[in-house]
């Protein structure tokens, strides 16, 4: 008899990048490697925050969808999307899925017995859901924390309430405690978890796909495919756009190299704060800031190619609490990161040991600055060389999902 896995998260498939993206892999891994796998999910929405098409009309009520022959099937679940995300609507939008799951969640409580049930962080609350089939049904309950969300939003001022965190985090190590696995992408984020919870804790990391994305010959014709000259330097940031991120450093790091010329930087992706980074770029006089919508899949190899440098911005609090997941196609494709972290944090280990890219401090502009100037005007074959070949031999896929196979779901 094949295993069944259900999975509660409030990301998945078709949302192109973050949460959603690893949540839908992992998903389809698992059904092509013999296993059948329910989701508990909503409709996509990110990084656009809004219900992306062709799902915006029916976003309102429930939606199932069978697929592989019967072995997967997704219930999208209705929740309230905020157009410009607050710490506190945000809070919102995760109390009303959670109602919406809760609600789905009693509807197959009688069906056919899963042997695991996983959620996924964030939401973190969604793990009281996987408890609660636990103890009606029996199943392994899984805890897999991408976002340590309640440290985040303390320490990124997101929600300023003692009270409130402390109510947090108290449910939080409930959870924690009553999951029979806990498992988290870093060892930065396992070290954090660690001082909540005295077991251990399972490195399961994001992967990338090492075969869809992969270096290409002629950096230069790819340039031009994309409507830069080929002597052009161009400097890439390709991510959620949003206020909490501090993408202004961007538009003050091209303020500070307007004597190179050939330097272009490029925003591409969506957010809430898109437009009104657009309109501080206008606004300082930035000509050679260029803006450009998320790219379809099948040209984002191409396009991660065609970059000279990849911007890769984390706030000083947040490296051990949040892993960028953009950089692990960045490595697959051997691209040139600059990374900011400060030393003590998982991410500036890792990029350090490795060699895997350029490192400096977070939230220094004069760093990054100095920087991206040194990225653009030095030759950096050696990592990404290093690049790839890390994304290769750990961030594999197959590699991935095999140890989590073989560590978790061995019963």
């Amino acid at each position: 008899m094949p295993k069944r896995l259900l999975l509660i998260g409030g990301n998945y498939a078709p949302e192109p990048t973050g949460i959603g993206k690893f949540n839908g892999e992992m998903i389809g891994w698992l059904v092509n490697n013999g296993y059948e796998c329910t989701v508990i999910t909503t409709y996509p929405y990110y990084p656009q925050w809004k219900v992306q098409e062709p799902y915006a009309r029916k976003a309102r009520w429930f939606r199932r969808e069978t697929s592989h022959n019967g072995k997967l099937t997704v219930y999208r679940c209705p929740q309230y999307v905020p157009a410009d995300p607050s710490g506190k609507k945000r809070m919102m939008m995760d109390v009303t899925f959670a109602m919406a799951a809760f609600a789905q969640l009693l509807r197959i409580l009688p069906a056919k017995k899963y042997d695991y049930v996983m959620s996924v962080v964030p939401s973190f609350h969604l793990g009281l859901l996987a408890l609660l089939y636990k103890k009606f049904r029996g199943a392994e309950a899984l805890y897999h924390i991408q976002d340590l969300q309640i440290d985040a939003a303390r320490d990124l001022n997101m929600i300023r309430s003692g009270k409130m965190i402390n109510a947090m985090l108290k449910l939080e190590k409930f959870i924690l405690r009553k999951s029979d696995y806990v498992s988290s992408i870093s060892d930065g984020m396992i070290r954090q978890i660690s001082g909540k919870l005295d077991r251990r804790i399972e490195l399961f990391p994001n992967w990338a796909d090492v075969d869809k994305f992969h270096p290409l010959p002629g950096r230069m014709a790819l340039k031009e495919a994309f409507g830069f000259q080929p002597d052009h330097k161009v400097v890439l940031y390709s991510g959620a756009i949003g206020e909490k991120q501090g993408l202004e450093s961007i538009l003050h790091a091209a303020a500070s190299l307007e004597d190179r010329e050939d330097v272009q930087f490029v925003i591409c992706g969506s957010g809430p704060y898109r437009e009104k980074l657009h309109e501080k770029a206008i606004a300082l006089g930035l000509k050679r800031v260029h803006f450009l919508p998320l790219q379809p899949f099948e040209e984002f190899n191409r396009f991660l190619n065609m970059a000279d440098l990849h911007l890769v911005i984390q706030k000083s609090g947040a490296s051990d609490l949040v892993m960028p997941s953009k950089l692990t196609a960045i490595l697959a494709v051997g691209g040139l990161s600059l990374v900011t972290a400060n030393p003590g944090s998982s991410l500036h280990h890792v990029v350090q040991h490795y060699q895997l890219g350029i490192i400096v401090p977070a939230e220094n502009q004069e760093a990054l600055n100095a920087g991206i100037r040194k990225a653009v005007s030095e030759d950096h074959a050696g990592m990404r060389g290093n690049a790839r070949s890390y994304a290769v031999e750990y961030l594999s896929i197959d590699k991935v999902m095999g140890r989590f196979e073989a560590n978790v779901l061995k019963n």
